[in-house]
């Protein structure tokens, strides 16, 4: 989901109150073992402390950028899974719909749009961590026997393009699609699960948890050691300085962390509900269907599911 911080700095101060804090109090005692202990041998020069930062801020920059790598690619990946789900709905449409005479051929290829809307909406809740068979969505779009037989599956989203394939074989088998439409079906299906293999590889390879650690502790030191190179010449001035430089850093790893897993429900994650349920519009509407959903929007915090 999406959530706007703009125009609110409270928000973000909050949202970091616990590192906010320790700044000032790390800040405050190096300054202050300056200026009433009178260590002068606490003091250092600013040359050091610039090569420090640069290297804490090129640590910090690399983690935010490989966050916001995985973000990316999974924004990607779901924007493929759009296209190929519209792609596939076409086909349907075209091949086997409109070129096939009778009802119950008709039927075949809104069960076949309405599994892909079904397949969409259960790799979102997998993705997710939830229960497909609990969410609404995926229930509307499958009948009670379908959703009987998918149960226990060990890859339910696998077993719904198996489906898919298999029905799509038979017609092929039955000369109601030709072998070049066949094989356009095929690499849709193929499309689909290379889509869902790369959710799955963002999802189950977490980023190494040494480089939060590292961020935190290098961020902090250098909260104690910068208000030492800066206090001769800025006094108490120093300690908003060190505040505002460490806060710095930190919100750069914090948004890197926060976009390490797109597709949680933390604020900045991709809004899959919107996505999913956007797909299942775009589909159903190409089969005439008028009992359409809702689709998210932002609401009053300008979150975006």
């Amino acid at each position: 989901m999406f959530v706007s911080f703009r125009g609110s700095t409270a928000k973000l101060l909050i949202w970091q109150w616990k590192a906010s804090l320790s700044y000032v109090a790390l800040g405050a005692v190096a300054i202050a073992a300056d200026q009433y202990a009178h260590l002068a041998w606490l003091k250092m020069s600013t040359l050091p402390l610039a090569v420090i930062g640069g290297a804490v801020g090129i640590f910090v920059s690399f983690r935010t950028n490989s966050g916001y790598d995985r973000w990316w690619e999974g924004r990607k990946l779901w924007g493929r899974m759009v296209n190929t789900s519209r792609h596939f709905t076409t086909q349907t449409v075209m091949y086997i719909e409109r070129s096939a005479s009778g009802p119950a051929f008709a039927s075949v290829a809104v069960a076949l749009v309405m599994r892909q809307a079904a397949y969409v909406h259960a790799l979102r809740c997998l993705l997710r961590s939830q229960d497909p068979f609990e969410d609404e969505r995926f229930s509307a779009c499958l009948p009670d026997a379908d959703l009987d037989t998918l149960r226990g599956e060990s890859n339910l989203t696998h077993a719904l393009l198996q489906r898919q394939a298999d029905i799509v074989a038979d017609l092929g088998q039955r000369g109601v699609i030709d072998p070049f439409q066949l094989q356009s079906f095929d690499n849709s299906i193929r499309h689909l699960l290379d889509i869902q293999g790369g959710c799955e590889r963002i999802k189950n390879t977490p980023f190494p948890p040494s480089y939060g650690f590292l961020a935190t502790r290098l961020t902090q030191a250098y909260a104690v050691l910068l208000p030492l190179g800066i206090v001769d010449d800025l006094g108490w001035l120093a300690l908003p300085i060190t505040w505002l430089v460490c806060m710095g850093f930190t919100v750069m790893a914090e948004v890197g962390r926060t976009l390490e897993t797109p597709f949680s429900m933390y604020w900045p994650a991709l809004p899959l509900q919107n996505l999913s349920t956007t797909i299942e519009v775009n589909l159903r509407q190409r089969i005439g269907d008028t009992n359409l959903p809702t689709i998210p929007q932002p609401d009053k915090r300008g979150v975006l599911m």
